[in-house]
């Protein structure tokens, strides 16, 4: 396997492990430009890029590469235009290599307008029951953006499908409404936008290049949450193009009353508008996701490894492409690929909630849901910010992994068993009378599950 190739192999992989918005930030632009004994060193298109992919994506990266050859041990990122004229002659044909393959990513075919991807559209979105009322609100406001539901918020679990309903809201508008401007902007960008303007003291330039803006779409707008000036920030922005009819388009991994640490004010804005969620896809319709995808790739494969794939990948829409790109990377590499070649390329992706779900894995995402250290659960408090958690971390425990209440007191410091009932049978009621606490378990589940 040559750099091309691995590097390949390792884009494919990481699509499924962040966002399509991320992916496409951090990961265009990029290749392995030297593999020497145990390093690897991957070129980058500039210093912003650099410093993302070195502090949150180096961890993961090295793992994905070290699984493909177990010789590599460590990585490097290298500012591209440093390179120019060392590796051009030397790596000339290997880099043609790379971009000629790095243009068959989706994520990377961005209109550098809009900042949208013109493959994300309508016409390739599959509707189901789990997504039929975000797909439905996104349809009305592509038709009358700003008039209709102002903002659209649109809510879910990671990988299933919102950023791609976004954009093909964004890229409706643009092909139908030639003069609107539409800008498709990754929450985690737009913060950074915001930390680098106040640094250089250019937050009114900044503001006035949104100014504009007749389409607004923030993707994974919960990242703003506890980060005080940009919240700030975002709130003028928000009520400047709002009372304009302008049209806000937003998404996140749960709906506004569930985002921790985040304004008031802003949580009363994003409730205004029309809030649609997006949940998990049944057996039906991982299928044709994966007919469709296949169909979109110009790829053929049989129908029992469709129907494999589609029973065994459970997670989330994402993980379906993922287990889809990892199969025609191997064909690529002229491996053939039939179902028994299938069942071992997949074995990572193969779903079972023996294997997610467990106490660990439950205390970890109660804690990070309510943006809680893990530690806090267990304090000797009754502040109610911890107490709730820890009522929906012993309802888990008992409701997912079957724990006797004694097994669960004596988790949480030798309580009381009676405690541990009595936050069983409260978060139980709770649950049949209270639709945003029904929400916010069903998200917290849906994160244990999806790994």
């Amino acid at each position: 396997m040559n750099n091309s190739e691995l590097w390949q192999s390792v884009l494919a992989q990481m699509q499924f492990h962040i966002s399509k918005a991320n992916f496409a930030t951090w990961f265009k632009n990029t290749e392995i430009i030297s593999k020497k004994e145990e390093k690897i060193i991957i070129s980058v298109p500039n210093a912003f890029s650099k410093e993302w992919l070195s502090n949150k994506y180096n961890k993961l990266i090295l793992k994905i590469l070290h699984d493909t050859d177990e010789s590599i041990k460590d990585l490097d990122f290298i500012i591209e235009p440093q390179l120019k004229g060392l590796l051009i002659k030397s790596n000339n044909i290997e880099n043609e290599k790379t971009e000629d393959a790095q243009l068959k990513f989706d994520e990377f075919k961005i209109n550098k307008e809009t900042n949208l991807n013109p493959r994300y559209t309508f016409d390739n979105f599959v509707v189901g029951s789990f997504n039929e009322l975000a797909h439905a609100a996104a349809l009305a406001v592509a038709d009358n953006p700003g008039l209709t539901y102002n903002p659209l918020f649109i809510y879910g679990g990671t990988g299933l499908g919102k950023t791609h309903l976004m954009q093909a809201v964004g890229n409706k508008i643009s092909d139908r409404l030639k003069k609107e401007k539409v800008k498709y902007i990754s929450s985690e960008k737009f913060v950074s936008a915001i930390v680098s303007a106040i640094r250089t003291n250019s937050m009114e330039s900044f503001k006035a290049s949104l100014a504009p803006i007749d389409v607004l779409i923030l993707d994974d707008i919960q990242f703003i949450a506890g980060k005080n000036k940009s919240q700030e920030e975002f709130f003028h922005v928000f009520n400047s193009l709002y009372e304009k009819n302008k049209q806000i388009i937003l998404s996140s991994d749960r709906p506004p009353n569930a985002i921790p640490e985040l304004e008031e004010r802003l949580r009363s804005r994003f409730e205004g508008g029309m809030i649609a969620d997006v949940s998990l896809p049944d057996y039906e319709t991982r299928l044709v996701i994966l007919k469709t995808k296949t169909k979109e790739k110009g790829v053929d494969l049989p129908e029992e490894i469709l129907e494999y794939i589609a029973t065994n990948v459970k997670k989330n829409i994402r993980e379906l492409e993922g287990a889809l790109n990892k199969l025609l990377v191997s064909s690529k590499l002229n491996q053939t690929i039939d179902l028994e070649t299938t069942k071992k390329l997949l074995k990572g992706f193969i779903f079972s909630p023996f294997d997610v779900a467990n106490y660990k894995k439950i205390i970890e995402t109660v804690a990070k849901f309510y943006n809680l250290d893990e530690k806090s659960l267990f304090d000797a408090t009754r502040k109610k910010e911890i107490v709730r958690p820890r009522q929906i971390a012993m309802f888990l425990l008992r409701k997912e992994l079957k724990y006797s209440f004694p097994a669960i007191a004596r988790k949480f410091g030798g309580k009381d068993h009676t405690t541990a009932i009595y936050a069983y049978k409260k978060i139980l009621q709770e649950n049949e009378e209270n639709n945003r606490l029904t929400e916010e378990l069903n998200l917290i589940k849906q994160r244990i599950y999806s790994g």
